[in-house]
């Protein structure tokens, strides 16, 4: 095996003033030293700073040439202990064994190394370690670790390799034998409940991007008890789903009402002059900008020919549309003339103006650009009008629809369940998620209700470009989505938690297709508020960016609305449905009742979510009045 990189993190108030004061940093690499398998040419010292300890472990993961980071101090429950709060929330996959590990050597010598909070895991395909900062502790947890070769043998597998060497040792001995049975333990008493099994959640390799899955074949009382998923913030949700989508590709589309929605790919020039001639956009009087103000002589063209130029001290009447005579390159309009004469025809009735405005105002002519984008009403009459009758533009996302659950019914087409005293409860999520989906314009293939089994089919995903999905996220038993996604589909699971509210277990995925491509899959949770919340926050950014909108412009518009109700704050960034109506003063935000991310009543009459801070020690409610942003769903409402 290569000799494995060692970075090493000194998380010391004390020794970043006083590099001298760094016992520990010094040790751990002399302990590497005397391997010799490991080289640690990375060696920092910093403050007890979050900031500061999630700078150089996001650096020194960036590289990509440290296989192993250990930082030492700021684990413990000193008020300036920071270290596990710093790195947990850049682990992509934790690796709980290896701080069980360090914890037992550790309480081996002494029960206060109950007051230790080491973490563990990895960050792209870089394993990190939080050791404390005595050196006693460093030597007995570096003891743990390097002992019978277990961050050797982690380090492996991150980089890619099988570790068929160890696994051969291991049946050598008769440890890890594949013929052993499984088993589970349930061992109950009147107060607690403790459950052991030999069972092992499978874990897949970061350089493929999944995280840690349990076999969806495994009975329930085999499954995780708490999520593999790190808990990532809505930024970074946010901002993953859009480095992993790429735009759809371009095709030729003729210009018709058809082509409203698409976006344009390219830059669009008029085949010809549009107008051929120069024409007028107004009723008035041809006439040239040099022509000062003045009585004139009106010309028709019954009275003269439009090719021929006006003569001095005459102007040409002209209709909207109509091309401008040779020589005239303004355009005054009807009203900003006054009438001094006419002259009457052979019967006695006035016929026609004698000749005779009094021209009071006059304009240079207008030039007209525009930059067309998202194709709309407009930018089709501006296509037409230029002659176009073909454009380039980004393929619109096709979108594959289906819900999950053993427990729904369609019901438009109820079908009988099982049991004689259960009869489900109605899919709410598939209808209102397409009637969102074609009010945004998108073409759905509803694939019905799926159950929750290994069976469920990825159905319509080699025809459509996105999958949509609802249910099968949480922790319970039937749902399986997640490990069915990577361990039957090759997924690749992005994130599995978000610290919003509602919709903490969203899940975005990419599976490989046909053509070499990665499809995105977003699961869903299958409470209805929580599903519709989750979709205009992730998946219509998602939609935009396949059909090729800038990505400044792919998430839905915030306005800034005042509380017309006081709203508690949660630990997460919360979704708080509201009615957004516009007075005098601007918008007001009124809640619409309950927000229990089941209460399907919340979303009649929202037209927008208010989106609400996370709670903190100092602010933990927002009051009547108060200014937040809130995410336009729908249209704006008038008192």
């Amino acid at each position: 095996m290569p000799e494995i990189r060692v970075a090493v993190l000194t998380v010391s108030d004390t020794a970043s003033a006083n590099s001298s004061a760094d016992k520990s940093g010094p040790a751990i690499r002399e302990i590497l030293g005397q391997t010799g398998s490991f080289s640690c040419n990375d060696h920092l010292i910093v403050a007890d700073d979050v900031q500061s300890i999630q700078s150089a472990i996001k650096d020194w993961c960036e590289r990509g040439d440290v296989d192993w980071i250990i930082t030492a101090g700021g684990t413990g429950f000193g008020m300036r202990d920071q270290t596990p709060e710093a790195i947990s929330p850049l682990l992509e996959r934790e690796a709980p064994g290896l701080v069980h590990l360090m914890m037992s050597a550790s309480l081996k010598q002494t029960p206060m190394a109950a007051l230790s909070r080491p973490v563990a895991g990895t960050v792209k395909r870089t394993l990190v370690v939080t050791l404390p900062g005595s050196v006693k502790a460093v030597k007995e947890n570096m003891d743990a670790l390097l002992s019978a070769g277990v961050v050797n043998h982690a380090i492996d597998l991150i980089r890619g390799g099988t570790g068929k060497e160890v696994h051969a040792a291991l049946a050598a001995e008769g440890t890890g034998s594949q013929s052993a049975p499984r088993r589970s333990i349930i061992n109950m008493t009147t107060t607690t409940a403790t459950i052991t099994t030999t069972t092992t959640a499978i874990t897949r390799s970061r350089s493929r991007g999944r995280y840690r899955t349990i076999h969806p074949l495994l009975v329930s009382s085999a499954r995780h008890r708490v999520s593999p998923y790190p808990l990532i913030s809505l930024e970074d949700a946010l901002d993953l789903v859009l480095k992993n989508i790429a735009t759809l590709s371009v095709e030729n589309q003729l210009v018709t009402y058809e082509l409203r929605g698409h976006v344009l790919a390219e830059d669009v020039y008029a085949p010809q002059n549009a107008p051929p001639t120069s024409t007028t956009s107004a009723d008035g009087y041809a006439l040239r900008s040099t022509d000062p103000p003045g009585i004139y002589k009106v010309l028709t063209s019954q009275s003269h020919n439009i090719t021929t130029p006006i003569p001095a001290g005459s102007v040409y009447r002209i209709n909207t549309g109509g091309p401008l005579p040779p020589g005239a390159d303004t355009v005054i309009m009807v009203e900003d003339t006054r009438l001094v004469s006419t002259f009457k025809n052979a019967d006695g009735a006035d016929e026609e103006e004698k000749g005779d405005r009094d021209l009071d105002a006059k304009f240079p002519p207008e030039k007209m650009s525009a930059h067309l984008d998202r194709i709309e009403g407009g930018e089709i009459g501006t296509l037409t009008f230029v002659g176009r009758k073909e454009v380039q533009v980004y393929k619109r996302p096709v979108v594959a629809l289906l819900s999950t659950g053993n427990e729904l019914v369609d019901l438009q087409n109820p079908q009988p369940h099982s049991g004689d005293d259960w009869g489900g409860i109605w899919d709410t999520n598939r209808p209102s998620l397409r009637a969102a989906l074609a009010g945004l314009g998108y073409d759905v293939m509803d694939l019905g209700i799926i159950p929750d089994e290994l069976s469920a089919s990825r159905n319509g995903l080699d025809h459509a470009d996105i999958l949509l999905t609802t249910g099968g996220t949480s922790m319970g038993p039937t749902d399986l989505l997640k490990p069915v996604i990577e361990r039957h589909f090759s997924g690749t699971i992005h994130f599995g938690r978000v610290t919003v509210k509602p919709g903490k277990p969203t899940t975005f995925a990419t599976i490989p297709c046909a053509g070499g491509i990665a499809k995105p899959v977003f699961a869903l949770p299958g409470n209805p508020a929580s599903a519709l919340v989750t979709f205009n926050i992730f998946v219509v950014p998602a939609l935009r960016k396949l059909g090729g909108w800038p990505e400044a412009r792919c998430h839905l518009a915030r306005v800034p609305v005042k509380l017309a109700s006081p709203m508690n704050l949660d630990p997460r960034t919360e979704f708080h449905r509201v009615t957004i109506r516009a007075d005098a003063e601007g918008l007001r935000a009124f809640s619409t009742g309950g927000q229990r991310s089941s209460r399907v009543a919340s979303l009649s009459g929202a037209n927008g979510f208010v989106v609400l801070p996370m709670k903190t020690p100092e602010k933990s409610r927002l009051d009547v009045g108060t200014v937040v942003p809130a995410v336009l769903i729908g249209d704006v409402l008038n008192f």
